[in-house]
């Protein structure tokens, strides 16, 4: 016997076939069982009857229950009434694995879900939603590949921060203590004087007291760093990396983005037009002029004034020189207005803010260092990154993709926590 997918049995649409999976829904009466049998590649209803399958099959088939997981042998028709179009007329099955009653059915609690979410990845909306997670990442892959770059990978445990040590999570590493890492980036730059171009997905970690829909506190970041490239350079790179990834995930997760009621055609023309880039000081004359919000120069744009600023876009805008005073140390200033860092940030429309975050990286050491002594921190513990500075520096640049935000933006999701397989917030911790 020969397994194949519900989709490639639907492919095949005639004939012979074996499936196996788990039940979906399922009911009956004496003589008929009807099963929508899942797997992951789609759904199927399938049709058990008790003069074909025998009274002691049948007699089991009647005690099924959701998620119960079975085998089917068939014949597989087309029927337009069927869930999916197509119908499995079963000659034999078997019952792999007894189910209990599943726990997990509709109208429950957001707490409730999330306290049983190993059971809840199961339901058809995660299930798209990883798909569309995996495609995603994958393209990002192929996108760096084909662009010459090298995947770099560096350690999670760090011993300083990078990122600011406010949001730190500290570690016990023998009789020594680390943190665990908030970016790739500080490693990934020493690898640009060896490969010139490296990218990185990795796990990330910020302590961040928010409880927000915004928010992880165990989140993946996909960063890259590359030699010679200055800040108009690498904005438009990582505008060119979302619309390759977007149009992938249309062409490959169109079914999966239409059951999340996502328009896969929206996203695709979206791909195809312009994304503008603007500076902060345009950014704040814009909030004041369009929406009454009058934001002072030296203040972080806030998830109000992000929401409001990309109601006036149709697609991901990008933002750039935001004050220096209140960037990371290794963000410079610009020659000409030191009082403006050479960074930028991508923000996603309909208010789903910030997605991706960058720069030029400062090539200058002593204005690094008081920086940092400004945060509180010893320099010294810096030297390894101030090193490479000091041995044939160039000018460089990166970016981190936060990739749960850019999930929730394409799958129009309320809360970047179904945006993640096991969300891991300030409150939220297992299982």
């Amino acid at each position: 016997m020969t397994f194949i997918s519900i989709q490639e049995a639907m492919q095949q649409g005639s004939g012979e076939v074996s499936l196996r999976g788990w039940v979906h829904r399922e009911r009956g009466s004496k003589k008929l069982k009807f099963i929508v049998l899942r797997d992951s590649s789609a759904t199927i209803q399938c049709v058990i009857e008790r003069s074909v399958v025998g009274d002691e099959s049948f007699d089991v088939a009647d005690k099924l229950q959701r998620e119960a997981s079975i085998t089917l042998t068939g014949i597989i028709k087309k029927d337009d009434r069927a869930p999916g179009g197509f119908e499995l007329s079963v000659t034999s099955f078997e019952l792999v694995g007894e189910s209990d009653q599943f726990p997990i059915e509709q109208g429950q609690s957001v707490e409730f879900l999330a306290d049983n979410r190993h059971l809840a990845i199961r339901s058809r909306k995660m299930i798209a939603i990883m798909k569309i997670r995996s495609t995603y990442i994958q393209a990002r892959e192929r996108f760096f590949e084909q662009e010459g770059f090298y995947r770099f990978d560096t350690p999670i445990l760090q011993p300083t921060q990078s990122e600011g040590g406010s949001t730190l999570f500290s570690v016990n590493y023998y009789e020594d203590q680390m943190y665990l890492a908030q970016t790739w980036q500080l490693y990934g730059e020493s690898a640009i004087f060896a490969l010139e171009k490296v990218y990185n997905m990795g796990p990330t970690f910020r302590a961040e007291k928010s409880k927000t829909s915004r928010h992880l506190s165990e989140f993946w970041m996909a960063e890259m760093e590359a030699a010679w490239m200055k800040l108009a350079e690498v904005t438009e790179f990582a505008k060119k990396e979302l619309k390759y990834c977007i149009k992938e995930v249309v062409r490959v997760r169109s079914e999966e983005l239409k059951f999340l009621e996502q328009d896969p055609q929206a996203l695709l023309t979206m791909a195809e037009k312009e994304w503008p880039t603007i500076k902060y000081k345009e950014a704040l004359a814009t909030l004041k002029e369009k929406a009454g919000m009058d934001v002072p120069f030296g203040k972080d744009l806030r998830t109000i004034e992000e929401e409001k600023l990309t109601e006036f876009y149709d697609t991901p805008i990008v933002v750039t020189h935001y004050p220096t005073e209140i960037m990371a140390f290794y963000k410079p200033g610009d020659k000409d207005h030191p009082e403006e860092a050479l960074c930028f940030d991508m923000l996603a429309p309909a208010g789903y803010g910030e997605i991706v975050g960058g720069s030029e990286r400062s090539l200058d050491v002593a204005d690094m260092e008081r920086r940092l002594k400004a945060d509180g921190e010893d320099p010294a513990d810096y030297n390894f990154y101030f090193d490479t500075r000091r041995y044939g520096s160039v000018p460089h640049s990166g970016y981190g993709v936060g990739v749960e935000r850019v999930i929730r933006w394409i799958c129009g999701l309320e809360s970047i926590k179904d945006a993640i397989p096991f969300p891991r917030t300030m409150l939220r911790y297992k299982p």
